[in-house]
């Protein structure tokens, strides 16, 4: 039942743009699945959804297939498109994005398993990645700035 109503979830939001869970229960209901909204929030959890701009409506949640940790053209392009500036302080790099992509930055650079990054913190429209020390902060910056080409 599971994996057929993920199969469902990414067919609904790959046809239309969903926003809310809500609206992802009523969409699952009427192809006849009955659900609650901690179902769907279990689901997007596992098939690890995002939220990106909509064009009809002001976010929607997506997913993007990347297998085994690996960057898609997908991926890359979303954080081309996301990302506004990147600048270091101290052994810290701070990536503004766009309102409501901080998170998506994040996601991507946690893929990129850079070893100089010891972890991060997303935010609405920033992204705080801390560094080993003040020269990994520059390598991490010139990395992530070639990623943006």
């Amino acid at each position: 039942m599971r994996s057929g109503r993920q199969a469902a979830i990414l067919e609904i939001i790959a046809k239309q743009e969903i926003e809310t869970q809500e609206e992802l229960c009523a969409e699952l209901n009427k192809r006849n699945y009955s659900v609650t909204q901690a179902t769907v929030s279990r689901d997007i959890k596992e098939l690890r959804l995002f939220k990106v701009a909509g064009s009809k409506k002001k976010y929607k949640y997506a997913y993007i297939d990347d297998g085994n940790n690996k960057i898609s053209p997908k991926m890359h392009n979303l954080f081309r498109e996301c990302v506004l500036s990147i600048h270091s302080a101290m052994n810290q790099v701070i990536v503004k994005t766009l309102r409501g992509n901080g998170s998506n930055a994040g996601m991507i650079v946690d893929k990129l398993n850079f070893p100089e990054i010891v972890g991060s913190i997303a935010g609405d429209d920033t992204l705080l990645i801390v560094a080993v020390d003040v020269e990994k902060a520059a390598v991490v910056v010139e990395k992530l700035n070639e990623f943006l080409k």
